[in-house]
């Protein structure tokens, strides 16, 4: 990785050969969050549980949902068109429970907070928004938020934020605060809105 982007970065439409390496960058985006620190504590496993859970929702997202990618792939957002998506996973609590074994009710815990918070306005939700650590700080995150805001046919956008600095990259490009939600260790969430037409 390591590359820095002079000119626009492409956006590409993933496809299902791509959704293993979708999944392995969210698993190394996102590996020091402190949520995926209380979903997975050992550290050992935590690299392969966390990407194979993931992988069960970017599956789902490139056959009912969207997911883009930046160039090669050192940036990703996953998208679903409505919340909560149409319909589950196909099996998704039996993969869930042998992707993440010993810890997959941590798993549904956080699933069931989600779910809990989440709006009942038709709207676009943004499951995961991931930048390899290599080429974080250059705009990747924000060309492809920017890439979707083009596309959302005058619908509004949701998504939890993970950590303060995301929060931040959202409120930049036009996201709301609605308060705040935690995990059972104190892991903070802040869901955020995005209105239909906002600029």
């Amino acid at each position: 990785m390591g590359k820095t982007f002079t000119m626009r970065p492409a956006v590409r439409h993933a496809e299902a050969g791509d959704a293993g390496q979708v999944a392995e960058l969210i698993a190394t985006a996102f590996a020091e969050l402190r949520v995926v620190r209380y979903l997975v504590p050992e550290r050992r496993e935590r690299r392969r549980v966390i990407a194979a859970s993931y992988r069960i929702l970017v599956d789902h997202a490139i056959e009912h949902g969207e997911v883009h990618l930046i160039d090669d792939g050192p940036a990703a957002a996953v998208w679903f068109p409505a919340v909560p998506p149409s319909s589950p996973p196909s099996g998704y609590d039996r993969r869930l429970g042998e992707a993440t074994g010993e810890w997959a009710d941590r798993f549904r815990a956080l699933d069931t907070l989600f779910a809990s918070h989440r709006p009942a306005e038709p709207c676009h939700y943004l499951a995961f928004l991931a930048v390899h650590p290599d080429c974080q700080g250059q705009g990747l995150g924000t060309a492809l938020l920017r890439y979707q805001h083009a596309r959302l046919d005058g619908l509004p956008a949701y998504l939890e934020a993970s950590d303060p600095r995301n929060r931040d990259l959202y409120t930049r490009n036009g996201y709301q605060g609605r308060g705040t939600f935690a995990l059972p260790d104190g892991t903070v969430f802040w869901p955020m809105w995005r209105p239909a037409g906002a600029p």
